[in-house]
């Protein structure tokens, strides 16, 4: 039985922190407790670093908010340990399907093939899953976890951040090696060190009503263009666990969020879509409107912006939450690293180049589903109703039609981590690139993938059906002693035998897939980054040539000079 995330709160207990003479130092705070500092928070502390997380609040979101959790981000909840509890909770689903007026013009399917461990997304409401990684959290002795903790001051040091923290006993002050701000669109942190965000406003209103009830419709997204129902403006169905069904209602601008949210404008609303007689309770209703924004950039300094604190999209293609999650991943492994002395402070340098992109590239698609979901212009409107008419029985037209593209893991094809290729590859899997997973039998056991190579380095080996030569396993032996260890593992053909291997994890490529998906000949290796993207390959393993790809991976082949970047006030 879940517990009622909704009325939780969180007591507010006294730190010992608080009565210390100077301020007491950590290797990292975090500040802000939702799905992206909570995901920091683990994933920092399941490397052994000492944590601490502030939050100004006691209790959990408010509402369903963000509901959509990609693929991409399950395997990191995953990795984080609590990924099946929120797919065991939450509504898989892969198959959208889009209406004009009074008709379905065409479906698509999100993943059309098999052999995936995670669907292409779930839905489960927010406070779900910030309740299920606060309890994950609880499980780690180093994290510290302060409600009612809120940033007050900052002040930049050269080698750490002095933060005031208010509190209801009053103020204290304590210092860290470094600061991650994940506190939200309104991030205290962004605004103390006197940085913004910068971007377009979309001047349009949306309803959101979360409603109760039981119906019949299937777990898929539905998405109305100019319904009967809602005459000139759009409408976004999604079933979330509880019988607690998401409708989106375009409004347009010059809407009253007030007058909106009453229940007396809302439930005729719903009923115009369910029907005069349907059966349902309102859970929750806001009215939004959005910006596609972004910081300029994301380090400053000891202080690194993550999730909305760092960049903000429309709702539409389930990009915000996502993509957080994935910039809390994308620093982690790097900041512990840094800490840990095994890479110089320049690794960073690296988080914010690869998250700048990855939130333009959300920013552009997020700003192009707006434009075309609501037009600015009759010209606009009339394109846009052609495609949608002509996308019936042309392909070409449904690649046109933006509904939201709904959000996919960024390729880091520019980034300075890779080593470009040496020799001609097929297929997706391109330095950068997030990986595929598979299914693998590990000994007799059925695993995937992904969950064998964890958050570390690691090598993948394929091997054919002959021998594998000492020369070989010694290489791989080698890469797991190094300063930096890299994960052996030897991919062996389906239904080829292959005794243990002391200090190589041997997994067989159950059903083909990993040759498929990797085309890899025999002899072929991959160097993969803890956060699970590829950062080299070839098609041999050279040991010096992987040694070489770690360095540039880590940044310990480059001189390092911490940025100091824009200083904070200080602290009063």
């Amino acid at each position: 039985m879940d517990a009622n995330y909704q009325q939780a709160t969180y007591r507010y207990r006294r730190s010992p922190d608080q009565d210390a003479g100077t301020p007491v130092r950590h290797p990292v705070v975090v500040v802000g407790a939702g799905p992206v500092g909570l995901s920091a928070a683990i994933d920092l502390a399941q490397q052994g670093v000492p944590v601490v997380l502030l939050d100004d609040d006691c209790m959990l979101s408010t509402g369903s908010r963000a509901i959509c959790f990609a693929k991409r981000t399950l395997e990191i909840f995953d990795r984080l340990g609590c990924g099946q509890r929120m797919v065991d909770k939450g509504v898989s689903w892969n198959v959208g399907r889009v209406f004009f007026r009074d008709e379905q013009v065409y479906s698509f399917d999100l993943l059309p093939e098999s052999g995936h461990r995670r669907p292409a997304f779930i839905n489960l409401q927010q406070y779900y899953v910030e309740g299920y990684l606060y309890e994950r959290a609880l499980e780690l002795p180093n994290l510290d976890i302060r409600w009612k903790n809120r940033v007050a001051g900052l002040a930049q040091e050269a080698d750490g951040v002095v933060i005031a923290v208010d509190t209801p006993d009053g103020r204290y002050t304590l210092a860290c090696d470094y600061l991650v701000a994940c506190d939200g669109a309104r991030s205290a942190v962004r605004g103390l060190c006197g940085l913004e965000s910068k971007g377009r406003t979309f001047h349009d209103r949306f309803l959101i009503a979360d409603v109760k009830m039981k119906a019949e419709f299937p777990a898929e997204r539905w998405f109305w263009f100019d319904p009967p129902f809602h005459p000139n403006q759009s409408v976004l169905l999604h079933r979330q666990p509880d019988n607690v069904w998401r409708i989106d209602f375009q409004l347009g601008w010059d809407a009253d969020p007030a007058e909106e949210k009453k229940p007396e404008k809302v439930i005729p609303r719903i009923r115009a879509l369910l029907g005069q007689d349907a059966d349902f309770e309102l859970e929750w209703v806001s009215v939004y409107t959005f910006s596609c924004l972004r910081m300029e950039r994301f380090r400053h300094g000891r202080i690194l912006f993550a999730g909305d604190a760092a960049h903000g999209v429309s709702p539409f293609g389930a990009r915000g939450a996502n993509s957080g999650v994935q910039d809390a991943d994308n620093l982690a492994w790097k900041l512990a690293l840094v800490l840990k002395g095994g890479a110089p402070s320049s690794l960073l340098d690296s988080y914010a180049h690869e998250r700048q992109e990855a939130a333009d590239e959300n920013i552009l698609n997020s700003t192009r589903s707006t434009d075309f979901i609501t037009p600015k212009s009759e010209i606009s409107k009339t394109f846009r109703d052609a495609v949608l008419r002509l996308s019936k029985k042309h392909e070409f037209a449904r690649r046109i039609v933006n509904s939201g593209r709904l959000s996919v893991p960024s390729v880091l094809a520019s980034s300075p981590l890779n080593t470009p290729d040496a020799e001609a590859f097929a297929g997706a899997m391109v330095p950068g690139a997030p990986l595929a997973d598979a299914p693998v039998l590990a000994g007799t056991e059925p695993r995937w993938l992904t969950s064998c190579i964890g958050g570390a380095f690691a090598g993948m080996y394929f091997a054919g059906h002959g021998c594998i030569d000492d020369g070989t396993l010694d290489s791989l032996r080698m890469l797991g002693q190094g300063d930096i260890p890299v994960k052996p593992l030897l991919i062996v053909p389906s239904g080829m035998s292959m005794p243990a291997i002391d200090g190589v994890t041997v997994l067989e490529d159950r059903q083909g897939l990993l040759k498929q998906r990797y085309d890899c000949h025999p002899g072929t290796f991959y160097l993969i980054r803890p956060d699970q993207h590829v950062c080299a390959r070839w098609r041999r393993l050279d040991f010096d040539l992987v040694r070489q790809a770690l360095a540039r991976a880590t940044q310990t082949a480059v001189p390092t000079e911490l940025d100091e970047g824009v200083p904070c006030p200080a602290v009063h």
